[in-house]
């Protein structure tokens, strides 16, 4: 398939070859997640495609080596086979951004320890070294995070801080980068933060087209909690979790805190406080969370008018949902549609 890239205005002419090469290496092992690897893979394919159709790059910009233990196929966690075209013992040097993927179950990232040692000595040899989801578990084994700030899947973070209490970890975040080091939050999140080196390295017109072309934000404003608070504030009591998928349901209805501790038959004291020992959140900041996911949907995949998707995300208004979006996420939705939305120029290429 073929990118429809539109040369990036700040960089140099098509006619100008650049040799910019960064290559890439990604670590795996068997169970390793296979979004953790495809996702961030499928930026540096795109960005290679455009710069090279652009005529920005004779060759491509991040050739990809995928690393293991032995070369041949690895089974994924959910049972895809890939193929390592690199062993540990093979590199030395030459990787200039190294990424560790993450994994559902921990202890399959942490049964090697020659993978341990091998981290460690390239580790200083690198430009970038950089985990997906759990892959932070890894980089905390080896103390390569102690005293940094890091995050990870959010349903993990808990735990990586509890077993690694040196490290920062910050729960909300999409990906965090100190130094030389960057951290992603759960799966898809390894798409961001392959986005942002892209963006690092060839600026945020070039991360734009891939962006758009992965159909995905450029930059995803807010933490993890952003796309769905029901997702990353699931409560564990059966009733509960039903109440969540129903206000996700009706997000057009009266869901003020009296109505829906009625819905459990509880005093709206009681109701309160339970659902914030549950969820980490009140009520009310899931209902609004709630309501600017749905919102954000319908900004970045329609042309409906403000008003109106303030009308069908649940808000009373326009400026009551303005006031929510500034309050969560730090920007108003005309300026998230403008920034985030794919333009109907691009959707007519890309159709």
């Amino acid at each position: 398939m073929k990118l429809p890239f539109i040369p990036p205005s700040d960089l140099h002419p098509p006619q100008v070859r650049v040799a910019k090469i960064r290559p890439v290496g990604l670590v795996v092992y068997p169970g390793a997640e296979i979004i953790d690897l495809t996702g961030p893979m499928e930026v540096f394919a795109f960005a290679n495609n455009g710069l090279q159709l652009s005529g920005t790059s004779a060759e491509p910009a991040y050739p990809i080596e995928i690393i293991a233990a032995q070369t041949g196929p690895i089974t994924t966690s959910c049972g895809l086979q890939i193929i390592a075209t690199k062993t540990y013992n093979d590199i030395h040097d030459g990787i200039d951004t190294l990424i560790i993927v993450g994994t559902p179950v921990v202890d399959c990232l942490l049964s090697d320890p020659a993978l341990q040692a091998w981290l460690k000595a390239i580790a200083p040899k690198v430009n970038r070294l950089a985990s997906v989801c759990t892959g932070a578990f890894l980089l905390a084994k080896t103390g390569l995070l102690d005293g940094r700030s890091a995050t990870s899947h959010w349903d993990y973070c808990a735990q990586l801080a509890r077993e690694y209490p040196n490290v920062n970890v910050e729960p909300d975040r999409i990906f965090v980068r100190d130094g030389q080091i960057s951290t992603s939050g759960g799966v898809t999140s390894g798409i961001d933060m392959a986005l942002s080196m892209v963006e690092e390295d060839w600026g945020s017109e070039v991360a734009l087209q891939v962006a758009r072309y992965l159909v995905v934000f450029l930059k995803r404003p807010g933490g993890q909690s952003q796309f769905s608070a029901y997702l990353t504030n699931a409560a564990h009591r059966p009733d509960l979790k039903d109440l969540q998928a129903w206000i996700m349901m009706n997000l057009t209805l009266d869901l003020r805190v009296e109505l829906l501790a009625e819905r459990l038959a509880m005093s709206p004291r009681n109701f309160a406080r339970l659902f914030l020992s549950e969820t980490g959140m009140t009520p009310a900041k899931f209902v609004e969370m709630a309501r600017i996911d749905a919102a954000r949907h319908y900004l970045c995949g329609t042309d409906l008018p403000i008003e109106t998707i303030a009308t069908h995300a649940g808000f009373a208004d326009a400026e009551r949902m303005r006031r929510a979006f500034l309050r969560q996420l730090g920007i108003n939705p005309h300026t998230f549609r403008a920034r985030f939305g794919v333009s109907q120029t691009y959707t007519e290429q890309a159709a």
